[in-house]
């Protein structure tokens, strides 16, 4: 018996070797010669430098899915616009928005099927995937914007400080917004990116009013805005641009502290919910539940008698 075993793996393993000769025969032949040869043998790509060599991503292929979506000029140009405040200022944003959101309805529905949520009640479930999927890039995209615009309130007067700095140190106007977008790009990169294009945009022959008034049509944002309006008006009036800049930074943080001051007001009534909801019941439980326990046998005692 234990001849017959050993003569199994024996001839196991002769087939499993001449199966490997035979298999990567011109492997061992082509590294052989290469050796023979002094060539470098060149590692093996993966697939994923294979694609990118090939010239397909996801990207590239959710970019396919353009064409499903139906949408007009109009459409286009506002979603582009609405790219373009959230930072995305690539040709395909476009593209990859409208495919993703041709993709993910049919992801959700694929996800619904999958998992058989869909089987339960398809007239509802695979709609509504559907309409989520079709929405959900807007939405997402729309988050994205408020979170842009909230980065840049916040970094607006630490920016109105450092021109200022430059302003007065004997630079003018355009080259203290070129500074500083130089040396804001780690800690305030959105307004630093901002800054940068209107340093571009006046060197390619805007005027300086155009250029800060395409920045304030970009953002969005109420206190760039403010802040464009009162350059304009200083070049117009001929007043001191620094104490101007200076003046709005300051107004700036005390609106910042009047807002935190404003939600630390706001608390007391939001904590009123989470009291009623969920505090409150675990008190009256705690208080009145012995109570009822005890009236509970104390009945039970009286309607035995």
């Amino acid at each position: 018996m234990l001849i017959a075993i050993f003569a199994f793996f024996g001839v196991f393993l002769l087939i499993v070797t001449v199966g490997m000769l035979l298999f990567y025969r011109q492997a061992m032949l082509q590294r052989m010669t290469s050796v023979i040869a002094g060539q470098v043998h060149k590692p093996e790509k993966s697939l994923k430098s294979k694609l990118q060599d090939s010239g397909l991503s996801i990207t590239g292929i959710v970019e396919q899915f353009d064409r499903v979506v139906p949408k007009s000029v109009l459409e286009v140009s506002v979603a582009q616009q609405r790219l373009i405040r959230a930072g995305y200022r690539d040709e395909g944003a476009v593209k990859l928005l409208y495919g993703a959101k041709a993709i993910v309805p049919l992801s959700l529905c694929a996800l619904a099927w999958a998992t058989g949520a869909g089987a339960t009640n398809p007239m509802m479930v695979y709609p509504a995937c559907l309409g989520l999927g079709y929405l959900g890039p807007d939405f997402w995209l729309g988050r994205q914007i408020k979170k842009r615009q909230s980065a840049l309130r916040r970094g607006l007067p630490d920016v109105l400080d450092l021109l200022v700095i430059c302003m007065e140190a004997g630079l003018s106007l355009d080259q203290a917004t070129m500074r500083t977008s130089q040396e804001l790009k780690k800690a305030h990169p959105a307004l630093s990116e901002e800054f940068g294009i209107v340093v571009l945009e006046q060197g390619a022959g805007h005027a300086r009013a155009d250029a800060w008034r395409n920045m304030a049509e970009r953002t969005d944002v109420d206190s760039l805005r403010n802040l464009v309006s009162m350059l304009i008006q200083s070049e117009q009036f001929g007043t001191s641009i620094a104490r101007t800049l200076r003046t709005h930074a300051d107004t700036l943080r005390t609106t910042r502290i009047q807002q935190v001051e404003e939600m630390a007001a706001k608390t007391t009534v939001k904590l009123l919910f989470p009291l009623v909801l969920f505090i409150f019941p675990s008190l009256f439980l705690v208080t009145l539940g012995p109570a009822l326990i005890s009236m509970k046998e104390a009945f039970k005692e009286f309607l035995n008698h």
